[in-house]
């Protein structure tokens, strides 16, 4: 690793004398995002006060902020909070203190500005100051006095049923008293009585969370929709819970899913609250996946019927000094259906900014990666949605599986500019030994007319190869509403190692198979957000000239292209207490949704990988 990284070290220094120095007086208040990370964007902090309803401030009331992370703060002595390193975005906002209603949670846009206040105002409860009535046990009449009502007897039945011990029921009765003065109208009431009996039961809770019911489904073309040559649609459920601690913060995330598959992925992690000189995280996942259908191919690669993979890491982020930051950690995963089983997954990197008055920032980072075929139906994603494992897979040959091994050594720069632009860029080195392949479409022919085509793909290793390239980033956050990314990299590639699968892979799939190969990658994102009808657009969309595809030569365009589409439709007459409502709909026929940290080929060695519909409910507490 020293000597892949020493020729880069002088590249690095030439690249920061190239700086220019005009804007070394310019106070920059936005964060720099990782170069790597193509869909990252410069984070923003929130600043706000918890007053009572007489405008006094109230200390020591947890403040939570529920959207793309969790954060959590303590109002201090004057109600002020802060919560820091938000990524951009919408995110729900409550506030809970100890004798005080639970604010309604409300939605607030975040916007690397770092212009974000907010003011949140909780009511006293009623009895807060007063204790509980103490009635005596006794068997005879019981003389009450109260106000005169003729509304309602005063005997002692009627008494002992108004000073009864409230149960859900009965309070959902005034639930539904409340709701008949709705002015939305039947759908409303005839939703809301159960969403209001249900969201009220986190209340009292200091935690945020979210909740997906989902379907999806995949196919190759669109008329399959309007077919049987379509996979069997799949119910996936959901639910993530996050927790302020002493220090830092507490997420718990689980999904599943039933059907001839059936599989579940659960997740806890601990992130210490900034700012503090050690930031780090640390976190725990287990999956399993259990197949019941009638794949032939899919049963004899479980041999045992089921795959089961767990994994845990931990990462420190240290703050050595004013300039100067050190992050390095690992990640430990073991697989059941490897022979090896046991993958390990070290990373380090310092940056370092020169000045408190300019952005300009130099990152250097190293890094091994050990990556199990199939690892993407198992590990939890970082930036996407959180599935559980959806598909079946086999080796393509000899039923051996292969992890990929990818060490990369990469040296970078960036700086904000005017107008919230972010520019960044890196020159990098890999090398990479049994470089994962993924074919669709190679199983039994009689399988396809049911669906289970684009349900199932074989993986094998294309070999391994040294390449060195270099790549651009420019991120322009046009206001809070509208982000975009640019991300642009070029790599020669020299293959070194023939693969122990290159026989079969020459009769399957020969254009997976390369020598010398240059490979240049275009990925491009936006997120937009609607206000007018409260909808949120991402949008990924990626060309690379080195995706494998043997129909190349009848759609060239097409088959160089990958993307991913995800809508979010908020339903604000769905919204009750403490939730916010969304309809979310995706497409995407992307195979990884890890943008970073992967290899030139990762997503290039896919072929023909089907498109993948997803839509549902997300409801946020």
């Amino acid at each position: 690793m020293i000597r892949i990284l020493r020729p880069w070290c002088g590249i690095g220094v030439v690249v920061c004398a190239l700086a220019s120095p005009a804007y070394a007086q310019r106070t920059v208040t936005a964060q720099i995002p990782s170069v790597k990370q193509v869909a990252a964007a410069s984070h923003g902090d929130l600043h706000g006060l918890v007053q009572d309803d007489r405008g006094q401030p109230l200390a020591g009331a947890i403040v939570s902020a529920f959207g793309s992370t969790s954060a959590f703060a303590i109002s201090d002595n004057e109600g002020r909070f802060t919560l820091r390193d938000l990524p951009p975005g919408p995110y729900l906002l409550r506030a809970h203190l100890q004798e005080y209603v639970p604010s309604r949670g409300r939605i607030i846009q975040i916007s690397p500005d770092g212009r974000n206040t907010s003011t949140i105002a909780l009511t006293r409860r009623p009895d807060a100051s007063s204790p509980p009535p103490v009635v005596a046990a006794t068997l005879g009449p019981v003389e009450v006095t109260e106000p005169s009502d003729t509304g309602h007897p005063h005997d002692e039945v009627a008494w002992r049923m108004r000073h009864a011990k409230r149960s859900v029921l009965k309070d959902a009765d005034q639930a539904i008293a409340a709701l008949d003065h709705d002015p939305a109208g039947g759908l409303t009431r005839a939703v809301g009585t159960p969403a209001r009996l249900a969201s009220s039961l986190f209340d009292d809770l200091s935690m945020s969370g979210q909740f997906n019911l989902l379907t999806t489904t995949s196919f190759d073309r669109p008329q399959d929709l309007f077919s049987m040559n379509v996979e069997m649609p799949k119910s996936v459920a959901f639910l993530s819970l996050a927790a302020p601690g002493a220090q830092g913060d507490w997420t718990m995330r689980g999904t599943i899913t039933q059907g001839d598959l059936a599989s579940w992925i659960l997740a806890g992690s601990y992130a210490r609250r900034s700012p503090a000189s050690h930031a780090y995280e640390a976190g725990i996942s287990y999956a399993m996946q259990r197949y019941l259908g009638g794949n032939g191919e899919a049963l004899a690669a479980m041999r045992d019927g089921s795959r089961n993979v767990g994994s845990m890491y931990a990462f420190d982020n240290w703050t050595v000094a004013r300039p100067i930051r050190l992050s390095y950690g690992a990640k430990y995963a073991r697989y059941d259906y490897l022979t090896d089983r046991d993958l390990w997954s070290p990373r380090a990197s310092v940056s370092v900014q020169p000045s408190a008055h300019d952005s300009f920032t130099i990152r250097a980072s190293m890094s091994r990666r050990e990556v199990a075929p199939g690892a993407e139906e198992f590990l939890p994603s970082s930036i996407g949605l959180w599935l559980p494992p959806q598909r079946t897979f086999a080796a393509v040959a000899r039923g051996i599986f292969q992890p990929e091994r990818h060490d990369q050594v990469e040296v970078g720069v960036e700086r904000a500019w005017l107008g919230n632009v972010v520019v960044g860029v890196r020159v990098f080195e890999q090398r990479v030994d049994n470089q994962l392949v993924t074919l669709f479409g190679i199983g039994v022919a009689d399988l396809s007319a049911s669906g289970a085509g684009v349900g199932h793909y074989d993986v094998g290793s294309a070999g391994a190869y040294d390449a060195r390239g270099w790549g651009v980033t420019v991120t322009r956050a046009v206001n809070d509403r509208l982000r975009a990314t640019v991300d642009y990299s070029e790599a020669d590639a020299n293959w070194n190692r023939r693969s122990p699968d290159f026989d079969v892979l020459t009769a399957l799939e020969s254009s997976v198979l390369r020598s010398e190969d240059h490979v240049r990658d275009l990925t491009a994102s936006v997120e937009s957000v609607v206000p007018s009808t409260a909808t949120r657009v991402f949008v990924i969309y990626k060309l690379n000239a080195a995706i494998a595809a043997s129909d190349a030569v009848l759609t060239p365009s097409m088959t160089r292209a990958r993307f991913d589409v995800q809508v979010n439709q908020a339903l604000p007459f769905l919204n009750f207490t403490n939730a916010q409502w969304e309809m979310l709909v995706a497409v995407s026929n992307l195979f990884r949704e890890e943008l970073g940290e992967t290899s030139i080929y990762d997503e290039a060695l896919v072929v023909r990988p089907p498109k993948r519909v997803l839509g549902g409910v997300t409801v946020r507490f």
